[in-house]
């Protein structure tokens, strides 16, 4: 059997943890920042946990937990 591919534009968006959580960058940073709170910009910095339904569709295209 070949290797399975992982997907290119998974691999560069997202990272798993050592417990096989998906962690992505923060949505909604790109443009518009005046019409959002000072307190939601400054939530938005970094990273995230996704949450366990979106993590299951991420997995699926890093087929050997990809680090």
């Amino acid at each position: 059997m070949p290797k399975m591919k992982t997907k290119s534009g998974v691999k560069k968006r997202f990272k798993l943890t050592a417990t096989g959580k998906v962690i992505a960058n923060q949505s909604g940073k790109r443009h518009g920042m005046r019409k959002r709170s000072k307190a939601q910009i400054r939530n938005q910095r970094g990273t995230t946990i996704l949450n366990e339904s979106d993590a299951g569709i991420v997995r699926k295209f890093i087929p050997y937990g990809l680090n």
